[in-house]
């Protein structure tokens, strides 16, 4: 089959007067944003929303009419799907690098580079010990925002800790001339505490345009240690602020709080797989919830995000999270959930040239879904939602922009693949 498969999505062509409709006393209307259209916003008359499945849990209500379900859009935005490598082993994240070839993590612990035309590289020589179990192993890479003078590397892994169990860190090292190991190996930081389990590690990594590291982390997901996502000693269930030697932002909101650790950014996280910043220089996660409340939040430091008192969803057996309420005080209410869940893992926010109709749109894998997810925000909130490709039917665990405004893709399977989401290619 040839992988370079069109996939084109459907323009909606306007024509004569768009008719205005009125919901509650607030005017809705057809907006052509470009290319591209959208339905009367979430919440309102006149739109069926895209998500049409029964909800995991039909009962719960969302706080503001726009927070889930939106309404569908359709994009004039053709593409091709270009499959550049197959064969690659459950990976994990997909980094660009600034003269076209890509960085590959596979989880069982191999980072490698894939060219630009598609050739998969040998393992780089030179990572720590990875504990590969479950949900850990080799997680996210990151450049260095000076990466083309000082050609360091970031990363983030499951890592054993001896007889203690094991937790997530974040190591650094500098890719060698030859692109075939890694020097100045050095763990800079160590996610506290420990534990023997093998799920919910977070975790990704990003450079803010401050030049700061962000570190999203996990809470371990076993009920014995989930409270710690909302106590201040400990990293588990939190986004760190790091600087690029891995010690706490100067300037982060419990620095100077007793008791508190200080490279704590926000609290109140469950398993974000899933970090990007937005044109402007906002950080935004997408949070891998309960059944029924995968949320997307935009961050803010110093806030509370509310796991596990405040969620959307319920416990995977169908109970319900105990003691927990959708909407509270003093906690942040997501911008936008999911339910049923999709299983959020990878976003990017576009700003490229290659599709115009994107730009300033979120995308996000979905695993439990297997489809890429394309978010508009309009004024810090979700006005619609469309699921691509969905008939390829493979988990997307991470999506990012290139330098050439292309999309790239790795799939979460045993024979993962890498895909690059380009303009329509020119036939003979």
């Amino acid at each position: 089959m040839d992988s370079r498969q069109r996939f084109r999505t459907t323009t909606l062509l306007l024509a004569g007067l768009v008719t205005a409709c009125h919901y509650s006393g607030q005017e809705t209307r057809l907006q052509a944003l470009g290319t591209e259209t959208t339905a009367q916003a979430p919440g309102q008359t006149g739109c069926t929303p895209l998500e049409t499945r029964a909800a995991n849990v039909p009962g719960q209500r969302p706080t503001t009419p726009d927070q889930t379900r939106a309404c569908p859009i359709t994009s004039s935005a053709a593409f091709d799907v270009v499959v550049l490598a197959t064969g690659l082993q459950t990976p994990w994240a997909v980094e660009p690098l600034p003269n076209g070839d890509l960085l590959i993590t596979e989880k069982p612990g191999r980072l490698r580079i894939v060219s630009a035309q598609g050739q998969v590289g040998a393992p780089i020589q030179g990572l720590p010990a990875v504990y590969a179990s479950g949900q850990g192993g080799l997680l996210d890479v990151a450049l260095s925002p000076a990466f083309s003078t000082d050609q360091t590397l970031y990363w983030s892994f499951s890592e054993p800790r001896g007889g203690r169990g094991n937790a997530t860190s974040v190591a650094k090292g500098v890719l060698s001339p030859d692109r075939r190991s890694l020097r100045h190996v050095r763990v800079i930081f160590r996610a506290m505490p420990a534990y023997d389990g093998d799920k919910h590690f977070g975790s990704r990594l990003a450079f803010g345009p401050d030049g700061m590291l962000y570190v999203s982390l996990g809470e371990r997901s076993d009920l014995e240690i989930r409270p710690q996502a909302q106590q201040l000693n400990s990293h588990m269930g939190k986004i760190l602020r790091l600087t690029p030697d891995g010690q706490p932002a100067p300037d982060n909101p419990f620095a100077r709080q007793a008791g508190a650790l200080p490279e704590i950014w926000t609290v109140g996280h469950r398993n974000v797989q899933a970090t990007a910043f937005d044109a402007q220089g906002q950080l935004w996660s997408v949070d891998m919830g309960p059944q029924g409340g995968d949320e997307l939040n935009r961050i803010e430091g110093g806030k509370n995000y509310g796991w596990p008192l405040v969620t959307f969803g319920e416990e995977y057996s169908g109970e319900p999270i105990p003691n927990a309420t959708t909407t509270k005080s003093g906690y942040v209410d997501p911008v936008y959930y999911w339910d049923p869940v999709i299983a959020p893992s990878g976003a990017q926010f576009y700003t490229g040239d290659a599709f115009p109709a994107w730009r300033g749109n979120l995308f996000v894998g979905a695993l439990k879904d297997r489809e890429l997810v394309r978010l508009q925000l309009e004024q810090g909130r979700v006005t619609g939602e469309e699921r691509l490709l969905s008939d390829r039917n493979q988990r997307i665990r991470d999506v990012k922009q290139g330098p050439d405004g292309a999309l790239y893709v790795v799939t979460d399977e045993a024979e993962g693949e890498l895909w690059k989401l380009v303009p329509p290619l020119r036939r003979p």
